[in-house]
């Protein structure tokens, strides 16, 4: 019930944006402009207030980020170079099949289910698992993708030079460097400052998931179905298998083991459809795969958080 509590309110809202599309009481074109605000604004202040508020020594779990950290980029590196070397695709579409299985939505689905079912201790897992999300996996992503689109428009001769301003200046990339540079100084952040930036990420969700519904169409659906699903298969069942072999070989004890397990269990995180928006790359795709996505983890988490407590895992 827990599980289902927190991802079905989030598809419902998904299905509303869909609603207001489909019977025209708000306007398709209104969904640029909902991306817009949410990559510009929002996502940058959930990466700055996400990062900056968590201590430096907690991002140093070694063992927690090689497992869920190392399945999350070997997730997305067998999709991408499968996506690159089979079908021929390009580089930026490549990396929205990849980020698309492998970027996970921790913040708003993974931390509170661990903390509902086992406490406090299974916030911080949770909570370094968000922080590599925002950290690595988002400016990973960025580079990528800019990386192809300034190639495209400037030519080798000046690539380099262009694409390490777009990336210096880009939001999502700026923040999360200032939050890491916070993070490691140790300030605080005034609780005034902290309010005003809770309130803008707040937005973030409302935004992406009614974006989704309101930008996604059946023929889209139907169109990208067999990728959606085999991205979905990837992102729900064989990214937490890949996690949990990382565990066990690191031996890492069975609390973290189930955390990161479930961190790689939860749906694709919504703000992938903000970038494939934001970069017109895929966006279809990407939003069948997260409405598939969220409406089938209800079954498959509830499948891992049965088996995962069974599963044989080190002593700490």
């Amino acid at each position: 019930m827990d599980v289902a509590a927190l991802v079905l309110p989030v598809f419902a809202i998904i299905v509303t944006g869909w609603l207001a599309g489909w019977l025209g009481y708000i306007s398709r074109s209104l969904a640029d402009g909902l991306v817009h605000f949410a990559y510009n604004v929002a996502m940058p202040a959930l990466l700055f207030v996400t990062i900056a508020q968590e201590p430096a020594r907690n991002l140093l779990e070694w063992r927690f980020l090689l497992a869920f950290g190392g399945g999350s980029l070997l997730c997305f590196a067998l999709v991408f170079l499968a996506l690159r070397a089979g079908w021929g695709r390009d580089r930026a579409s490549s990396t929205m099949y990849g980020i698309t299985a492998a970027m996970t939505n921790t913040g708003f689905v993974a931390l509170p289910i661990l903390h509902s079912i086992y406490g406090q201790p299974a916030v911080l897992p949770a909570a370094v698992a968000t922080v590599f999300v925002a950290a690595v996996m988002f400016p990973l992503t960025v580079v990528l993708l800019e990386s192809d689109r300034t190639q495209a428009a400037h030519g080798p001769s000046v690539h380099a030079v262009v694409l390490a301003k777009q990336i210096a200046l880009n939001p999502m990339v700026l923040s999360t460097l200032i939050g890491l540079a916070w993070a490691i100084a140790d300030l605080p952040i005034p609780p005034p400052v902290a309010a005003y930036l809770n309130i803008m990420a707040a937005a973030l969700t409302p935004c992406a998931l009614f974006a989704i519904g309101l930008g996604l169409s059946v023929e889209g659906i139907r169109t990208n179905l067999t990728a959606s699903v085999a991205l979905a298969a990837v992102k729900l069942v064989i990214m937490p298998l890949i996690v949990y072999g990382l565990c066990v070989a690191l031996r890492l004890n069975p609390l973290y083991t189930i955390a990161a397990v479930v961190c790689a269990a939860v749906p694709t995180a919504k703000t992938v459809y903000i970038l494939a928006r934001e970069h017109k790359v895929e966006e279809p795709l990407v939003g069948a795969t997260v409405s598939i996505t969220t409406m089938l983890s209800v079954a498959t988490l509830l499948g891992w958080l049965y088996v995962l407590p069974g599963l044989p895992t080190h002593p700490s």
